[in-house]
């Protein structure tokens, strides 16, 4: 089975992201696969056996989306040159948004009335070929395959509008002048929709991008090139085509570029040895001394002197590799509120449709031939002002922001279920040596229990500082030990932890998460051995160290890299907030399209106030919600 993060080309909405995960869940030999909508990418488990890449691709290319596959195409590239030509096509929409309306308002005539109308005709239908083609494209797919999206609701309001004004264009008169009643052209209106829609996603798109900054960040901890040793020759090579075995140069300033082993080291200050700062990948803020026989990663920096290293693990196999595809897929995941919103997106737009249609129908009934144009404008008020964006962008942005804030904080969260489940956390077991304490290496152990206590093993720094966090947000911390009564209460006290038991074993952690949980705690587990990973896989989140055993990280749905213990009350804190913005943005997305859509439907004259809003001023509003949930949800990268 394999697992894969793949760039997703062309997605608009919730509704899209949607689409494109039943899509790829309904293929065979497709396990799980699942949508990243700010993130712009899909999560894939499948079956290379049964099912390749390049056929995923050519599934998602017939609905009208792409997917990223080929090596040789980078997909932030790609993302650039659509932003820019997305950038292109919005100035150029402005264009004629400021042409038609001059037109429209009389700013500027080429004469007759009848040529004005037919100049604004002009002017629209360019738009529509220019800038707004993609709309109804990628609407005509979602219609061939019996799905509807955002592009779906602009395609039909816009060309609603523009065919009832090449109507009255050149039978205006006829049909309604001669009837006594008033008619108007709408081009400009089908114009501003298109240009504050295509200004609406511009301005989320390069919000969106501000989501990703910390995974873009991490990509560029790598360098890529590096300095190959061939024999007495230093070649500057591609990181590309590093092999393991190869023999690799590192200077101080310079980035490590794959996982090695040290063969030899050197600086002015240490004879044998460099210094590499690691602070990027443990948060570890002192450089450490790098000896022969010593393992470096990618993404470090020498800070002084020079290595040489052979390379072990390179390409995705490198620690900082790994670090990222976690990342990834924590943004990827779906949190359970997610679910429900995915669900009532994927109704959305069908029910918008129904309530434009409803919406015509009653004006048209209510006055007759007369209300026919106030109907068309209402139901298309309707169709624009209609959100589905803002509903699908609440709780993916926010997630996405804040697991990547906790990657910045080095704490590595492995879906967001973990990350809203840290939220409700009120109490705490965690493991006394090797996470709350550091053991002393160099003594004769034989000798450990008559030597003073504080040369057996040391305080992490900043434990205590952390315990004091955690008391503060509420949560009761339990230290367990396998140590001696005495060395567990001195530890203890030393950490500020009023709960304690000593000489425990694995079983006994388990029970002790099991217990607190039977009196309706949500608890959390936080350890570093193979001692620890029953309990670690019991708690509700279970947090690991990141130089624990692999079994411990891989029984736990978080992993602090570094010895900081702070982290955890910083990630809890994170946690909370994330689950209060998540809120806000959701109640947002909900309340402006329950309040917006009647007033766009004209309800307001039903108890006598003369107000509706118009399409143009729908588009606006639609565009901002969007803008809005996006914004609202980058507050979270001021967490501290």
């Amino acid at each position: 089975m394999e697992k894969r993060t793949i760039p997703v080309v062309g997605m608009a909405c919730s509704a899209c992201s949607a689409h494109i995960e039943r899509k790829l869940n309904s293929l065979k030999g497709v396990k799980t696969a699942t949508i990243n909508l700010p993130g712009r990418t899909a999560w894939v488990e499948f079956e290379p056996e049964e099912i390749s890449l390049e056929d995923m691709k050519k599934e998602v290319n017939g609905i009208g989306y792409d997917l990223v596959i080929e090596v040789q195409q980078s997909a932030e590239a790609i993302e650039r040159r659509e932003f820019s030509r997305l950038k292109r096509k919005t100035l150029l929409s402005w264009l004629f948004a400021f042409l038609c309306m001059s037109v429209s308002m009389g700013w500027i005539s080429v004469g007759s009335k009848e040529a004005n109308h037919q100049l604004a005709l002009l002017l629209s239908l360019a738009n529509f070929a220019v800038c707004g083609r993609d709309f109804f494209t990628r609407a005509w797919l979602q219609l061939r395959h019996g799905s509807a999206n955002m592009d779906s609701l602009v395609a039909l309001s816009t060309g609603i509008a523009f065919l009832f004004s090449t109507f009255n264009t050149f039978w205006g008169e006829a049909v309604w002048g001669a009837r006594g009643i008033q008619w108007h052209t709408y081009f400009d209106a089908s114009v501003m929709i298109i240009t504050f829609v295509l200004t609406g996603r511009l301005l989320e798109e390069r919000a969106k991008d501000e989501t990703a900054g910390s995974i873009r960040q991490l990509m560029g901890l790598a360098p890529k090139t590096a300095r190959l040793v061939d024999g007495d020759e230093l070649h500057d090579v591609p990181i590309a085509t590093i092999s393991r075995g190869d023999i690799l140069e590192v200077r101080a300033g310079e980035k490590v570029p794959v996982d090695g082993e040290v063969t030899q080291a050197e600086s002015f200050m240490t004879t044998g040895g460099a210094y590499v700062d690691e602070s990027m990948i443990t948060g570890e803020p002192t450089p450490a001394l790098k000896q022969k026989g010593a393992k470096v990663l990618a993404g470090t920096m020498v800070s002084q002197g020079k290595l040489r290293f052979k390379a072990q693990q390179i390409g995705e196999h490198t620690a900082l590799a790994q670090i990222i595809k976690m990342v990834q897929q924590a943004q990827g995941s779906k949190a359970p509120v997610q679910r429900t919103v995915d669900r009532v997106a994927r109704i959305f737009v069908p029910t918008v449709g129904i309530i434009a249609l409803i919406t015509f129908s009653l004006w048209w009934i209510a006055g007759g031939y007369t209300a026919l144009p106030q109907a068309l404008l209402s139901a298309v008020a309707v169709l624009v002002i209609a959100c589905p964006c803002a509903m699908g962008l609440a709780t993916p942005t926010a997630l996405m922001v804040s697991i990547g804030k906790a990657a910045q904080m080095n704490v590595l969260i492995k879906d967001a279920s973990a990350l809203e489940s840290l939220k409700s956390i009120d109490a705490m077991v965690i493991d006394k040596t090797g996470t709350l304490t550091v053991p002393n290496q160099n003594i004769d152990f034989t000798k450990a229990d008559v030597l003073p206590l504080e040369q057996r093993e040391t305080l992490k720094p900043h434990a205590r500082e952390a315990m004091e966090e955690l008391r503060k947000l509420g949560i009761e911390v339990y230290m367990m030990s396998g140590d001696k009564e005495e060395a567990a209460q001195y530890w203890a006290q030393q950490a500020g932890i009023d709960h304690y038991c000593s000489r425990v074993l694995p079983q006994d952690k388990e029970n002790k998460v099991r217990q607190l949980q039977a009196v309706g705690h949500k608890v959390a587990m936080v350890g570093d051995g193979i001692n620890d990973t029953q309990a670690l896989a019991l708690a509700d989140v279970g947090i690991a160290m990141g130089k624990g055993t692999d079994v411990a990280i891989d029984a736990a749905q978080a992993t602090l890299m570094g010895d900081d213990l702070r982290r955890i009350p910083q990630a809890i804190r994170l946690s909370r907030k994330t689950t209060s913005m998540i809120a806000q943005n959701l109640f947002w997305a909900f309340i402006y399209n329950i309040v917006c859509i009647p007033l766009a439907a004209g309800l307001p004259h039903v108890f006598g106030i003369d107000f509706q809003i118009t399409p143009m001023w729908a588009s606006a509003l639609m565009a901002f919600s969007s803008v809005s949930v996006v914004l609202n949800s980058l507050r979270l990268k001021l967490t501290k």
